[in-house]
């Protein structure tokens, strides 16, 4: 195991936090990298990772102010993700798995271990979870623990048990006497329902900074933030946009990510971008300033996923300053209020309120100002918070 390690003073209690990837985009990187701006000045922060991370490409994406001299970072060598990532299983649990195997060997370095999703540290610890992944491992382990030791060895070997959680010794029990910090009350039910133990909702951060462009200088056009993938439905947003511009033609679409997932999709997207062309915009590759800037000099925002977690992307739309519509479902609720005037459930219904919004200035005045209210919620400074109260409060039971 690489370390990027670093001379520092020490400090009392030593914090070891379990990430798989550490790069920019993905609210699960965002939540880490903040866990360690959080905790840094008063912990001795170590970051278990896959590969090494770019410190400085982190901080220019997300608002961070890392230094090499804030943690020590070890990461998997080269021929070892090599070999691993021989797997053909785009969405194995391999990486998390070695590396939750790896945090048991030194896990008594540590005062306190920390991770992003469902964790096993052999002790219990603190995992951040965004939804529960695992779950449907943990009924085939429910079924399979009342089986005899060789009709459970046949069932791994068939396939129907992940063999990687085997090498990670993973243990459901010891997951859950974690302290489980959850996204969002969505996820946090979600996680009651599948493991039967509470959690506690810490919503992820969301970098400011975006320009603060007066509504009267802004386009009255609609923007959507986040990765172009099939369950985005970018595709819906298309054609939501299409039926409010048979009243408000000069409505125009600004498409702002990069292709995640099957190509296929993507190539889907710029057909309909492509068939759109005189007002559907496709924006990739931007930097961080760049897409700021976009969306802060539009009105309007829109998302169509309708089982978010969170949604990162809306509550970004939200903190630039516009007006926000989104299904009427997952996490994304919590982030508008759960106010029914920005809540979907169809094509039809999504276009009905949009023109009903866009031909009521006052109606615009007042849904800014509901969304104003809710910023701070979502903000850097609200989470820094929230996690230093959490560690704080968790080492002095340990201690007690």
């Amino acid at each position: 195991m690489a370390a990027d390690a670093v001379t520092r003073r020490s400090r009392n209690k030593r914090i070891l936090l379990l990430q798989e990837a550490m790069h920019p985009h993905g609210g699960s990187n965002a939540v880490a990298v903040w866990i360690v701006e959080a905790l840094k000045r008063d912990y001795d922060i170590s970051v278990l990772t896959w590969s090494p991370p770019d410190l400085r490409g982190l901080n220019r994406f997300y608002g961070t102010s890392l230094g090499r001299s804030d943690l020590t970072v070890y990461s998997i060598p080269a021929p070892v993700r090599w070999l691993f990532e021989l797997d053909p299983d785009p969405r194995s649990i391999q990486k998390v798995c070695l590396l939750m195997r790896i945090a048991k060997i030194i896990r008594n370095r540590y005062d306190l271990l920390i991770g992003t999703g469902e964790m096993d540290f052999g002790r219990p610890g603190i995992q951040y979870v965004s939804y529960p992944w695992l779950q449907p491992h943990y009924r085939t382990w429910q079924s399979l623990r009342r089986l005899p030791w060789h009709a459970r060895f046949c069932a791994v070997i068939r396939g129907h048990y992940r063999p990687w959680m085997l090498v990670a010794g993973y243990s459901f029990e010891r997951m859950t006497e974690n302290l489980t910090l959850a996204v969002s009350e969505w996820t946090r039910t979600k996680f009651r329902e599948s493991y039967g133990v509470d959690a506690l909702t810490v919503y992820p951060p969301v970098a400011g900074g975006f320009p603060e462009l007066p509504w009267e200088q802004r386009a009255e056009d609609f923007v959507c933030l986040g990765r172009i993938a099939g369950e985005k439905r970018v595709e819906r947003i298309i054609e939501i946009l299409a039926a409010v511009r048979a009243h408000e033609p000069a409505t125009r679409l600004h498409i702002i990510g990069n292709p995640s997932g099957p190509r296929e999709y993507y190539h889907a997207v710029r057909r309909r971008v492509a068939e759109h062309a005189s007002w559907v915009l496709l924006h990739e590759n931007l930097s961080r300033a760049e897409m700021m800037y976009l969306v802060s000099r539009n009105r309007y925002g829109i998302h169509a996923r309708p089982d978010e977690q969170f949604g990162i992307a809306v509550a970004e739309m939200v903190e630039a300053g516009c007006i926000v519509f989104a299904p009427n479902d997952g996490g994304q609720v919590e982030i508008l209020g759960g106010d029914d005037r920005l809540l979907y459930r169809t094509v039809e219904d999504a276009a009905a309120k949009i023109l009903r919004m866009m031909k009521d200035p006052g109606e615009q005045a007042a849904l800014r100002r509901h969304l104003d209210s809710r910023r701070h919620l979502f903000s850097t400074e609200e989470f820094v918070r929230r996690i230093q109260d959490v560690v704080r409060q968790f080492l002095a039971e340990r201690r007690g």
